[in-house]
C-alpha cells in the first residue's frame, strides 16, 4: 500500500501543467482515490438543487407532466394516506384499485416510492407534492454522485458532475413522459453502488455493511431497478476483482447479495410467495416483453412504437455521447485504470443490453425480462456518461456543447414524435376526489387476483348483494380496506356478493365462525356463503405466514448488520488508539 501512496507525488508532478488535474490527484492513494475529498458546501448543494428546480420550470405555465406511471403512483400515494387516517400503518391491499374491488398491489410493489409520496401528500398540497417529489429525487442523485466524483475529480469538476447528472437526458425522459417516479429515486443508489466497489479497504468488512444495505434499499425502492444494481454490481466486481487481484472482493460482493435480500425480506419473501395468486405473467405481456421493446422496435400498437422512437433517439444520443466523452478522457485512464474501465465496460455493457442482439440474454439470465424494458439501462449508463463528461471535456463550451446536443434531440423528439401530456390542478383534484369518495380507479393487471376479471366489473355495484333468489336486509357497518364488517338478515341460505375481490390472504368470519369462500365465475369477486336469518360477517386481510417468515428474517439480518458494524467501529477504534 505504502508504495501505491508514493506514486501520488509523481502522477501530481507529470500532471503539474493542468492545475485541475493536480488538485485531483493531489493526496490520492489507490488508483488516484482520494481519500479526503472536497465536502459537500452549501453552495454546492445549491447548484445541485437550483438545476433540479430548473427542470420543474415548465410545471409552472403547462402543468404535471402526466406520464405512464402518473396515475399509478399517485393513486398510490393517496391510497396509503388514506389508510393511515384509519389506522393501518403499513398497507398490504390498495382498496379503491379496480374501482373498489381492490388488489394486492402493496405486496408486490415496493414501499418507498409510495412511502414517501403519502408523506409529502401528508404534508404539501396535494398539487405540489408530485414537484417535491420530482425534486427532492433529483436532489438525491445530484449529491451521490458529487459524493463519488469527488473521490477522483477536482471540487470544481465533482460539482460539474453532480449538477449533469441531476439534469441528464434520460432524467428528463423520465420527468416528462414516463413518470416513473420509484426508478427516479433509485438514480441515487448507481453512483454510491461504484462507489462502494472502487474505494480501497483493507478489511472488506467495511465495504459489506453499506453494499448491503444499498442492495436492500434497492429492493425496496424499484425492483426493476434493483435488477440493474445487482447486475450492475456483478460485472464492476469482476472488474475490479481483476484490477487489483483481489478475489476477496467478489466473495464480499456475495455475501452482501445474501444480506441484502434478507435485509429486504419483509418485502420479497410475500412478494415471491404469492406471486401465484396474481396475474402476475401480465407485467410481460405483448407490449411489455423486451423483445417489443429494443431500441427501434416494431409492434402493431403504433402509439407504442412512437414512444419507442423517442426513447430510442435518446438512448442514441447519450450512448454516442458516452463513447465521445470516455475517449476524450483516454488519458484520464492512465491515471485512474480502474475506475476508467469500470465505467467503459459498464457502459459497453449498459448500451449493447438496450438492442436486439442481446435477446438471447434476456431470456437466459435469472429475472431480467421482468425490467420489461432494455432502454431502462440508461438508468446505468447516466454514470459512465457523467464522468467521462467531467474527465473528457475540461472546456465548459465542450461541455455545454456535449449537453446541448443531447437536449436536442429530445426537442426534436418533443416537436416531431410526442411531445409530454400535462395534468393540470383540477386533474390532480379530481384523483383526490376519487380517493376521498370512494369512488375508486383503475388497476393493474398484473397485480389482479389470478381469477380476477377487471374488463367485466360493474363500476355501480354495491358493496353487498345476494347472489340467488333469497331477500336479504344487508347493514354495512365497517367497510375499510383491510378490514369489514356488515350483517345479512336472509330469507333462504344463499351467497352474498360483495364487491371485494376474492385473495387467499381474505379471513372470512360468518357468525363468529371461519368460513371458506368461493369465488364468482368471471369477475373473480367473493362470495360468503350464509344462512336463513341473522348473519353477522367479518373480513380481516390476515397476516399470512410468508409474511410472517419475510419480517423475521429482515428482523435477523439487521440485527447481523448492526453487529457488523459494530465490529468494524470497534476495529477502526482499536487501530486508532494502536
Amino acid at each position: 500500500m505504502g508504495a501505491m501512496e508514493d506514486q501520488a507525488p509523481r502522477q501530481a508532478g507529470r500532471y503539474a501543467k493542468s492545475p485541475r488535474l493536480a488538485e485531483g490527484i493531489a493526496g490520492a492513494t489507490m488508483d488516484g482515490f482520494s481519500p479526503a475529498p472536497t465536502p459537500l458546501t452549501w453552495p454546492r448543494l445549491l447548484a445541485i438543487a437550483a438545476s433540479a428546480f430548473a427542470i420543474q420550470i415548465p410545471f409552472f405555465f403547462r402543468g404535471i407532466p402526466s406520464g405512464h406511471d402518473i396515475e399509478f403512483h399517485l393513486y398510490s400515494w393517496l391510497e396509503v394516506l388514506s389508510q393511515w387516517k384509519h389506522g393501518t400503518i403499513y398497507p398490504r391491499w390498495a382498496a379503491l384499485a379496480h374501482f373498489g374491488y381492490g388488489e394486492p398491489r402493496f405486496i408486490f410493489y415496493p414501499p418507498a416510492s409510495w412511502t414517501l409520496g403519502a408523506i409529502l401528500a401528508a404534508i404539501f398540497p396535494w398539487v405540489l407534492a408530485p414537484c417535491v417529489y420530482i425534486w427532492l429525487a433529483l436532489v438525491a442523485a445530484g449529491i451521490s454522485m458529487f459524493l463519488l466524483a469527488r473521490h477522483w475529480l477536482s471540487a470544481r469538476d465533482a460539482t460539474f458532475a453532480a449538477v449533469f447528472y441531476t439534469v441528464t437526458p434520460y432524467h428528463l425522459l423520465v420527468v416528462y413522459w414516463r413518470s416513473a417516479f420509484a426508478e427516479l429515486l433509485a438514480s441515487c443508489l448507481l453512483p454510491l453502488l461504484l462507489l462502494l466497489l472502487l474505494r480501497p479497504a483493507n478489511d472488506g468488512r467495511r465495504t459489506l455493511a453499506p453494499l448491503a444495505l444499498l442492495l436492500a434499499i434497492s429492493w425496496l425502492i424499484n425492483a426493476p431497478a434493483a435488477l440493474m444494481v445487482h447486475y450492475s454490481m456483478a460485472l464492476i466486481a469482476l472488474i475490479v476483482a481483476w484490477h487489483r487481484r483481489s478475489p476477496r472482493l467478489l466473495l464480499t460482493t456475495a455475501i452482501a447479495v445474501v444480506l441484502g435480500l434478507c435485509l429486504s425480506a419483509g418485502y420479497l419473501v410475500p412478494a415471491i410467495y404469492e406471486q401465484k395468486w396474481v396475474a402476475i405473467a401480465q407485467a410481460v405481456s405483448e407490449g411489455s416483453r423486451p423483445a417489443d421493446n429494443f431500441l427501434f422496435a416494431h409492434t402493431s400498437d403504433p402509439e407504442h412504437d412512437v414512444f419507442n422512437r423517442v426513447i430510442s433517439c435518446v438512448a442514441v444520443a447519450e450512448i454516442l455521447a458516452t463513447l465521445a466523452a470516455g475517449w476524450a478522457a483516454w488519458q484520464w485512464r492512465k491515471r485512474v485504470p480502474t475506475l476508467w474501465n469500470s465505467l467503459a465496460v459498464w457502459a459497453l455493457g449498459c448500451a449493447a443490453l438496450m438492442f436486439s442482439i442481446t435477446n438471447s440474454l434476456w431470456l437466459l439470465l435469472p429475472k431480467l425480462q421482468f425490467m420489461q424494458f432494455p432502454w431502462r439501462w440508461l438508468l446505468c449508463l447516466d454514470v459512465p456518461l457523467t464522468l467521462f463528461v467531467a474527465a473528457g471535456y475540461r472546456k465548459w463550451t465542450a461541455r455545454a456543447a456535449m449537453y446541448l446536443a443531447m437536449i436536442a434531440v429530445i426537442a426534436f423528439a418533443w416537436m416531431h414524435y410526442l411531445p409530454p401530456w400535462w395534468d393540470t390542478a383540477a386533474d390532480l383534484r379530481e384523483m383526490r376526489e376519487n380517493v376521498a369518495s370512494g369512488a375508486g380507479y383503475e388497476g393493474t393487471d398484473e397485480y389482479a387476483p389470478s381469477a380476477a376479471d377487471p374488463s367485466s366489473l360493474d363500476k355501480q355495484a354495491r358493496r353487498v348483494t345476494v347472489e340467488g333468489p333469497a331477500r336479504a336486509a344487508i347493514h354495512v357497518f365497517e367497510w375499510e380496506a383491510e378490514h369489514k364488517v356488515f350483517t345479512a338478515e336472509v330469507s333462504a341460505a344463499d351467497h352474498l356478493v360483495l364487491r371485494l375481490f376474492n385473495y387467499p390472504a381474505w379471513r372470512v368470519e360468518v357468525n363468529e365462525k371461519v368460513v371458506e369462500v368461493a369465488t364468482k365465475d368471471n369477475t373473480g369477486q367473493m362470495l360468503v356463503p350464509v344462512t336463513t336469518g341473522a348473519n353477522r360477517v367479518r373480513i380481516d386481510y390476515r397476516r399470512t405466514w410468508d409474511r410472517k417468515l419475510g419480517t423475521w428474517i429482515s428482523a435477523g439480518g439487521l440485527l447481523f448488520l448492526l453487529a457488523l458494524w459494530w465490529r468494524s467501529a470497534n476495529r477502526l477504534n482499536v487501530a486508532g488508539a494502536a
